[in-house]
């Protein structure tokens, strides 16, 4: 057994059926926003969906282990982390049509959201620029004496951007409290590391790999590293092994249907529960989607809002022959 498995079986010792079933929840429930999402996508009502599909104990577990003051910092694909954090449903269906409620008003690209209250930074498009972002906001709690730490989730084709190894070269010299997750679904060719958690040798960053669909392997990996992190030992770079699903039938590859194999393995979970938790889910989710739907599109004088303190000349002259 690894140190990580070894660690998760002390997790799951540790959680009792309320926090499993919560976790499967949050699971299901990401499931759940991709699968309307990608409706959506095919019958052309939105124009960009990034799917979850497979790496959901990855994304939920990490977003479940953080603290209340803690930030994390997104790629594209967390959206069930969000949800699990404070991020009303709701709030990630207007962002995907741009409506009048969405709160970028529609000047986000859409799967590109964000929630202040429940400290999640805006996802951001080009691979592995949330990386230094996250490490900076780390480095500035430190030097404040706040006792917070930073989530930040990439791909293992980010590992290979310019913002990895400014990331990765700061967190490591200044040894700020920073988690960095990478959900490795083996899809890189850019790289001849042996792993992911072997590039952070070379930062002088603490590193570990975990099974990446086992959601407790996760829940306790990133406890420990935000314990590190609380600590003083600086920045932890997790290397989270997982795969993506290619249809929602691909039972080996499945962490929902691991995590809920345990539930009805140790605590009984049956057909019928199951059956309402996703017909509550479902519930919750369809009715953000009507609504969202059903929103007015933004003003076209928001197109000016929210971007300078003071509107510049030639943007309120524009502006002004827009709305005539």
């Amino acid at each position: 057994m690894t140190t990580a498995q070894a660690v998760g079986e002390q997790a799951a010792a540790g959680l009792g059926k309320d926090e499993l079933t919560e976790l499967y929840r949050h699971m299901v429930c990401a499931r759940r926003i991709d699968q309307y999402a990608q409706g959506l996508l095919q019958q052309g009502a939105i124009s960009f969906h990034v799917p979850s599909l497979g790496e959901e104990a990855a994304i939920v577990g990490a977003a479940y282990a953080l603290r209340p003051a803690d930030w994390f910092f997104p790629c594209y694909r967390e959206f069930g982390a969000a949800v699990l954090r404070g991020m009303p449903v709701r709030r990630y269906f207007d962002n995907l049509f741009g409506n009048a409620d969405a709160l970028a008003k529609g000047k986000q690209m859409p799967n590109h959201w964000s929630c202040k209250e429940a400290k999640i930074a805006s996802a951001s498009a080009p691979n592995g620029t949330q990386i230094t972002a996250a490490v900076g906001l780390a480095w500035a709690a430190r030097m404040r004496g706040d006792d917070v730490a930073t989530l930040v989730y990439f791909g293992d084709e980010a590992t290979s951007s310019g913002d990895f190894h400014n990331g990765m070269n700061f967190a490591g010299v200044y040894r700020v409290p920073s988690v960095l997750l990478c959900r490795n679904d083996g899809s890189s060719t850019e790289t001849a590391s042996s792993t992911m958690a072997a590039k952070g040798v070379a930062y002088g960053v603490e590193a570990v790999r975990c099974d990446g669909n086992d959601v407790l392997e996760v829940v306790a990996t990133v406890k420990d590293a935000l314990e590190r992190a609380a600590n003083g030992a600086g920045p932890t770079l997790i290397d989270a092994v997982t795969q993506r699903m290619q249809a929602p039938d691909d039972i080996d590859r499945d962490p929902t249907a691991r995590l809920r194999q345990r539930l009805v393995d140790e605590h009984g979970w049956d057909d019928a529960r199951d059956h309402a938790l996703v017909g509550g889910i479902d519930a919750e989710v369809e009715m953000a989607v009507t609504a969202a739907q059903a929103a007015e599109p933004p003003n076209p004088s928001s197109l000016f809002d929210d971007v300078f303190r003071e509107l510049p000349w030639h943007l309120r002259d524009q502006r002004d022959e827009l709305l005539g």
